[in-house]
């Protein structure tokens, strides 16, 4: 049986990392499709719970996203009664976000396929190594958890 090809390519740290993340992704988003959302729909959802009521324009500074594509996702979101926008009571010139009790339920459902999906990733590991690994990840991802 023939070698695969780029080994030193294939042995870095780096291309590993990758590799999983990418089936980490596909992963997840097959159980968020499942629910009938996206990953960023997923993303912004999540995040409208933590932070409602928003500002769409700090809903894209805190998720990393560019302000056309939260409006988008925004109208997605709202246009399936996940959201609701009205205009924000600290600045009427904005419009706040803030989950409905349909997207609240739902938020609950993704995050469960999500976990569903990350524990297929990790099933080869034991409870201590993905405690482990996860704290490996964290000190090299540059986040703090």
């Amino acid at each position: 049986m023939a070698e695969a090809p780029l080994p030193a390519i294939r042995s870095l740290p780096s291309w590993l990392l990758g590799r999983a993340a990418a089936r980490g992704r596909a992963l997840v988003a097959e159980a968020l499709a499942a629910e009938g959302l996206k990953m960023w729909h997923h993303v912004v959802l999540s995040a409208v719970r933590d932070l409602a009521p928003v500002a769409q324009a700090d809903l894209g500074r805190g998720v990393g996203l560019d302000p056309k594509d939260v409006v988008g996702i925004l109208n997605d979101l709202q246009s399936a009664g996940l959201v609701d926008r009205a205009p924000d009571p600290r600045d009427r010139r904005k419009n706040a976000v803030s989950l409905t009790g349909d997207g609240a339920r739902l938020l609950v459902r993704c995050e469960k396929a999500a976990r569903e999906a990350n524990d297929r990733l990790l099933a080869p590991l034991s409870a201590a190594e993905r405690d482990q690994f996860t704290g490996l990840l964290i000190r090299i991802s540059g986040t703090d958890g």
